[in-house]
C-alpha cells in the first residue's frame, strides 16, 4: 500500500500539472489563433 502511495505522489502530481498546463495553454492558442486571423483580415484590407 504504501509503494503505491508513493506512485501516486510521484506520478500523479506531474500529470494534474502538466494537464492544467495543457489546458491553460490550449486556451491561449486559441486566442493567439484569433488574433492572428483578425490581422490577415486587416492586412488584406490594406492591401485593397
Amino acid at each position: 500500500m504504501e509503494d503505491f502511495l508513493i506512485s501516486i505522489a510521484n506520478y500523479g502530481f506531474p500529470i494534474v500539472v502538466a494537464s492544467y498546463l495543457l489546458i491553460r495553454m490550449e486556451k491561449k492558442l486559441d486566442e493567439l489563433e484569433n488574433s492572428i486571423r483578425a490581422l490577415n483580415d486587416t492586412i488584406r484590407e490594406i492591401n485593397r
